[in-house]
């Protein structure tokens, strides 16, 4: 398998919903292995774009690349160039992705939730998947809720299992959209505890988060969004220690303070 500089990159990526421009010409490139946190406040654009990566939003115009490969062009809502609908799904399964909501299938276990998309997408023989699945609900502390029902966990508790399910196909990216914010805050640290543990493991990762403290502990990077911009960008303790924009410093001071 061919080499690549970056395992995802976006050049110019523009989203319009009508008159309002939610996404501004953003450019992004992330590394294998690197864990790139999205802070900002609200309606910064961060949500439209992480789901403008994995295609849940079709980008206004701009590119995106998966491991240096084209994934899509689109200039003035038109695509331009995309590559064939076989490599399109390859490389979209390559993503993960974990959600605010859980959206666990209520009338499956949770080892069934897990199970599902490898066998149902990947042809996955059901013993072997049923094995993996095992694996990954004990990496996530849950291997003893396998016969459980989405509605006897807590919130916590199906949150890890989203995490597992969506690391079931393998993905070499995960993508997170405030994972914990829908949670009750004494449930926070161990759904921001498992993502740690992938982290560590080396699993590329994009987050939009608003705990400041994860970014600062997990991230290699740390992006400020704001009015559809990267308005800065830089380690933790750059953005966290010694902001230049003042956009930033008014976002962590109210942040901050909040707490």
């Amino acid at each position: 398998m061919k080499d690549y500089e970056y395992i995802i990159k976006t050049e110019g990526v523009s989203k319009h919903f009508g008159k309002l421009e939610v996404l501004k010409n953003i450019d992004l490139s992330v590394k294998k292995g690197e864990v790139v946190c999205i802070i900002g406040p609200s309606g910064a654009g961060k949500s439209t774009f992480l789901r403008s990566l994995n295609q849940l939003e079709k980008i206004t115009s701009g590119k995106i690349y998966i491991k240096d490969e084209l994934l899509l062009h689109r200039e003035h809502d038109k695509t331009v160039e995309k590559i064939s609908p076989d490599r399109h799904k390859a490389l979209m399964l390559e993503m993960g992705m974990v959600f605010q909501r859980f959206n666990l299938f209520p009338h499956l276990t949770v080892l069934e939730n897990v199970m599902l998309a490898p066998v149902n997408v990947k042809k996955v023989p059901a013993e072997q998947a049923k094995k993996e699945a095992e694996e990954l609900l004990d990496k996530v502390g849950l291997l003893s809720k396998v016969d459980e029902y989405p509605s006897k966990l807590s919130g916590g508790q199906q949150q890890r299992v989203a995490i597992a399910r969506a690391l079931a196909m393998k993905p070499e990216i995960m993508l997170f959209d405030e994972p914990t914010s829908a949670l009750d805050p004494e449930l926070v640290g161990e759904v921001l505890q498992v993502m740690k543990d992938l982290a560590n493991g080396g699993m590329t990762m994009i987050v939009v988060t608003h705990e400041m403290g994860f970014a600062r502990e997990v991230a290699d990077r740390v992006l400020l969004m704001a009015d559809g911009i990267i308005a800065e960008q830089g380690s933790p303790d750059q953005i966290f220690d010694n902001p230049q924009n003042d956009r930033t410093k008014s976002f962590l001071k109210s942040v901050l303070n909040a707490n």
